[in-house]
């Protein structure tokens, strides 16, 4: 279990701007912090440079000074990011929190000042509905406004120096309305509007380009396939930079930075983007620019993997990368372009031998419907796929989708002799701007199906057995696991409900008050406003706390009492219900987590939990000193 769930060795590698230096993370004080090493040393003489023993760090960006590191923080996974500074020169001192705000209120994103050395442009909201930027002067801690928004159903984008140069609003009918801002009268003028429900997450990416002329975007346009778009800020143009056929745009990055691989790659040099990645069965690469496609194309040989993340020194002779791979996570190469000599840094999970980890397979198959499906199926090594017990891992968001990757929960059931089968249902994104808008209104009904004709599927094929069908799924996927057992309660015969929602009146009613105006074209849209009283009786007739009595499965529930997204509530009422009936339920409340476990001794404790209530409950193995 440990050596799925432990903080991998080495994560998160960069190299800094002058190329003389790396960062990666790695355990310290049993948390992930921040390590830095020459960039010609062995990583095992780095230095430890943060000091987090309470939480682990996931996102640290170097300064234009070499003397200065920041990261982002939390509390216990409330999601009230703040922005911390290390001293490189003095790496035992404590961190240095430069954004010190009242609760509730949060770091969104920062950025270096291009025209100001070792100044940040940070976007946070101390006016609780607004995200206004601030100057931080890194050095001296000293935060200014700099920009405060006067929408909060908007907001505006900078270029390089810190000047407004464009902005979107969402508007009262659903769309994306994006605007150039003219200089020194700051009026907007309109160039472009997008439907909403196309875009439940808002338009991704939004990257102004380096000389402030452009507005990068992902755009359907006429397709059906998300398409990387440059807009002309003068002329409202549009000109398609990067575009696939049958493959859009992969913008799972922007819900995760620092976590998922990033949407597209950008030059440290000039700042413009040099790839883009599209999803598939494997990750797609695009390549955008001619200097990088040598770079790229010498990258490639290094590993069988997709490329994940990078990073290069100014001069861009220098580059960190690491593979998206199912079996050999987080290996980390040091390419030097003017010499074409690289060496691998190293691996993340040294102690897993991908030979011993099950292979993910892509698969397809059509709703009942007929909407087509994609999903990837895994199946134990060394034991014949036939009437196996499965677990439907289902996703969450549920804009998001599944892909090909190293996934420790996967690895662990498979492991465990589960066949794993995860599915992109209809709302998934990724697979086009029909797949996702096809989930409005089927909260609990077609996509419920899609799940339901997935497992299905598995049965047709021989690799699973009717009878022994497990649903596990976080946040969204917990509220699937959650519908399963009530909308289909003699379907599975063990669930697990992690972070997820019970009662969609609740849930929506309960979102903090900076998110609430970007709610419109996803959940509002999607599901339906509760305030409006149609539409609150037919979300509570989708809740599964409106169905408890239905639950008949065997379930196991974990939550995060700091939850600011599913409020521990959410889980409190459906084990409460339960109890009071007397029906059996393993409830699972660590204190000091939020939206998801991070924390290692969580994880161990959850996946344990997993790993008994499906050896229990569909037949799979435990590890023998369990």
């Amino acid at each position: 279990m440990e050596e799925f769930f432990a903080d991998p060795d080495f994560s998160n590698p960069s190299i800094s701007p002058d190329g003389s230096r790396i960062a990666f993370l790695a355990p310290a004080h049993g948390r992930r912090n921040v390590w830095v090493c020459g960039v010609d040393e062995d990583p095992a003489n780095a230095v430890c440079v943060t000091h987090d023993a309470r939480r682990g760090i996931t996102n640290y960006f170097w300064t234009d000074d070499p003397r200065w590191l920041l990261y982002l923080q939390d509390t216990d996974g409330n999601e009230d990011w703040h922005l911390f500074r290390v001293d490189l020169t003095a790496p035992g001192e404590p961190a240095v929190d430069l954004t010190p705000m009242a609760p509730g209120s949060r770091v969104f994103n920062a950025e270096p000042l291009a025209a100001q050395r070792a100044t940040m442009i940070v976007a946070m909201n101390q006016r609780p509905e607004f995200v206004d930027h601030f100057l931080v002067d890194v050095a001296t801690g000293t935060v200014t406004s700099h920009l405060e928004q006067d929408d909060p159903n908007g907001t505006v984008l900078l270029d390089r120096s810190g000047e407004p140069t464009f902005a979107w609003r969402l508007t009262e009918d659903g769309d994306y309305e994006f605007s150039a801002i003219e200089s020194g009268t700051g009026e907007r003028r309109v160039l472009r509007r997008m439907g909403g429900t196309a875009y439940p997450m808002v338009v991704q990416p939004q990257l102004v380009t380096p000389d402030g002329t452009g507005l990068l975007i992902g755009a359907y346009q006429d397709s059906d396939d998300l398409r990387l778009v440059r807009l002309d800020r003068e002329t409202g143009q549009e000109r398609v930079l990067a575009a696939v056929e049958g493959h859009s745009l992969d913008v799972r990055g922007a819900m995760a930075p620092g976590v998922l691989p990033p949407m597209v790659f950008t030059s440290r040099r000039t700042h413009e983007v040099i790839a883009a990645r599209f999803v598939g069965d494997r990750p797609r690469i695009e390549v955008l620019d001619a200097h990088f496609a040598d770079v790229y194309a010498a990258l490639s040989t290094l590993s069988d993997g997709v490329l994940s993340t990078l990073s290069s020194d100014e001069s861009e002779q220098r580059w960190i990368a690491t593979f998206v791979h199912d079996r050999d996570p987080s290996v980390t190469w040091l390419y030097d372009h003017a010499t074409g000599e690289s060496r691998q840094l190293f691996r993340g999970f040294p102690r897993l031998n991908p030979a011993d980890l099950a292979p993910m397979t892509a698969v397809h198959f059509p709703a009942r419907d007929g909407l087509p499906l994609n999903g990837f199926l895994t199946l134990p090594v060394g034991t014949e796929p036939v009437r196996l017990p499965l677990v439907l891992l289902v996703h969450g968001g549920p804009w998001f989708h599944d892909a090909w990757e190293y996934n420790p929960v996967v690895q662990l059931l498979a492991n465990r002799g589960h066949a794993v089968l995860q599915v992109n249902f209809r709302g998934s994104t990724g697979y086009g701007r029909r797949h996702t808008e096809a989930a409005v209104g089927e909260f609990a009904r077609a996509m419920h199906t899609d799940l339901i004709d997935a497992a299905d599927w598995a049965v047709e094929q021989g690799y699973a057995d009717a009878d022994r069908i497990g649903v596990f799924g976080g946040s969204y996927g917990g509220y699937a696991a959650l519908v399963g057992v009530t909308v289909t309660p003699g379907y599975f015969a063990a669930a697990v409900d992690y972070v997820g929602i019970s009662d969609l009146t609740n849930f929506l009613r309960s979102v903090p008050p900076i998110a609430k105006p970007h709610m419109l074209n996803n959940w509002y849209a999607y599901v339906g406003d509760p305030e409006d009283p149609d539409a609150e009786a037919d979300m509570l007739a989708r809740s599964p706390i409106t169905m408890v009595d239905h639950i008949r499965t065997p379930l196991l529930v974990a939550q995060g009492a700091n939850d600011a997204r599913v409020l521990q509530a959410e889980s409190d009422n459906i084990v409460a219900s339960l109890r009071e009936r007397g029906v059996p339920v393993e409830y699972l409340l660590a204190e000091d987590e939020g939206h998801g476990f991070e924390n290692p001794e969580n994880q161990i404790w959850l996946y344990r939990a997993v790993e008994k209530h499906f050896a229990e409950h569909l037949g799979g193995r435990r590890h023998p000193e369990r």
